[in-house]
């Protein structure tokens, strides 16, 4: 294993080529899923004005103390104030009420609000009664009650939403609130993807004798675009020089931020793929402490980083997922979105002794998770990735797991 390359040490050395993206404004509908690329500090206040939270009746809470059903108080509306009102030039004196609705502001001299269930005078729903003479009072309210003041979500100058926040529907709203119709965030990766192997077909094409489909480019592509950035699909690489030097030109064409190859990295394929990366740029082809998924080719192309993953499907995912992804999250400056969690086998498992990430389902018992291998964990069995949680990881060196060993389990989708 001596000739094997560590999984962190392959990481690591990807990642000191990688510096997060530069910044662009983005419309605010187009903003989801994005990262901020500065704090954002709130110009205004939330609510800007003190409002309503019930429909009711605006009083001086002093008005109201002593308040009871034996002793009940009444007081006089003066005035209605319907959502989206102005703030009222009149202000409210002794005894005085403003009937009111949620969201309303308040009139100058009232600091509570007394549910119209709380009053003799409510109304129904879509109803608009006459303003009544007077209101009769049978609970006192305190100070604050059923108002919402200004800044009490958000004050002035405050800062908001920090740099690095990944941007989700609250954030949206948030935004929203505080008048940004567009803001600044870490532009996506473009990534160019490409498949190699005259053995491809796309996904529209027949299959004939010795043919398979390209599945490899819409995995990597979903993947891709999961990540936080925008896949450029070239189409299939052939195995002659001819046209892998205008497939990667095309791709490069496209100024990519990364570039992904499929297959043509493995020893003993054709190296009509390393040829062509040699030229066009300096590639390191590295037999990884892996499985699935031990070849692997990273370096520069013209300047652009470049993955060579393997061919086989699984390899391509597990790979992507090992060393893609965190570039990808490191590009954007996205947080991960999937933990990892720790489990306990179902089952005794051998292992090759290199690190090893075996499509397992989850499950729950007695307040621990345990994992059960999806079957088959050939490379090439693509349909074990559609029914695995996630990838359990056997260390380096362990060829021996036991049932009810624990181990490191990288989620592949939420699990509770």
């Amino acid at each position: 294993m001596s000739e094997l390359l560590n999984v962190d040490s392959a990481l690591e050395r990807i990642l000191s080529h990688i510096t997060r993206l530069p910044a662009e404004t983005v419309a605010l509908t187009e903003a989801l899923g994005r990262v901020l690329a500065a704090d954002m500090r709130a110009e205004i206040a939330l609510p800007p004005f003190a409002n309503s939270s019930m429909d009711g009746y605006a009083v001086r809470a002093a008005d109201t103390l002593g308040a009871a059903d034996d002793t009940p108080q009444q007081l006089h509306p003066i005035m209605d104030i319907p959502a989206g009102a102005p703030v009222p030039d009149q202000s409210l004196a002794e005894g005085q009420a403003a009937r009111i609705m949620t969201g309303a502001p308040l009139p100058a001299g009232a600091d509570a609000v007394i549910p119209m269930e709380q009053t003799d005078q409510g109304w129904a729903a879509g109803e608009n009664p006459p303003l009544p003479e007077a209101i009769t009072v049978r609970q006192a309210v305190a100070a604050g009650a059923y108002v919402r003041p200004v800044g009490e979500d958000v004050q002035v100058g405050q800062v908001v939403l920090n740099a690095g926040t990944l941007i989700r529907p609250q954030e949206l709203g948030m935004l929203a609130s505080l008048g940004h119709s567009a803001v600044s965030v870490v532009r996506r990766p473009r990534v160019a993807l490409l498949s190699t192997g005259d053995e491809l077909v796309d996904v529209n094409e027949a299959l004939t004798p010795g043919k398979i489909r390209d599945s490899n480019s819409y995995t990597l592509f979903g993947l891709i675009m999961l990540y936080g950035g925008t896949p450029i699909r070239i189409p299939i690489v052939r195995d002659t020089l001819d046209d892998a030097r205008r497939r990667f030109e095309e791709a490069l064409s496209h100024q990519p931020d990364v570039v992904i190859s499929s297959a043509g990295v493995s020893v003993g394929t054709f190296d009509v793929v390393r040829t062509v990366l040699t030229e066009l740029g300096q590639v390191n082809f590295w037999r990884v402490n892996v499985r699935p998924g031990k070849p692997l080719a990273f370096g520069q192309l013209r300047g652009v980083p470049f993955f060579g993953l393997p061919g086989n499907p699984v390899s391509a995912m597990v790979t992507f997922d090992v060393f893609v992804r965190p570039t990808l999250l490191k590009l954007t400056g996205r947080p991960d979105a999937l933990p990892t969690i720790e489990a306990a086998l179902a089952e005794d498992l051998r292992s090759d002794g290199r690190r090893s990430y075996l499509r397992v389902t989850l499950d729950s018992a007695d307040g621990r998770y345990i994992a059960t291998t999806t079957g088959t964990q050939s490379s090439g069995a693509l349909s074990s990735m559609l029914r695995a949680d996630g990838l359990l990881i056997i260390p380096e060196g362990v060829t021996q797991a036991q049932a009810g060993d624990r181990f490191k389990v990288r989620l592949l989708r939420g699990f509770a």
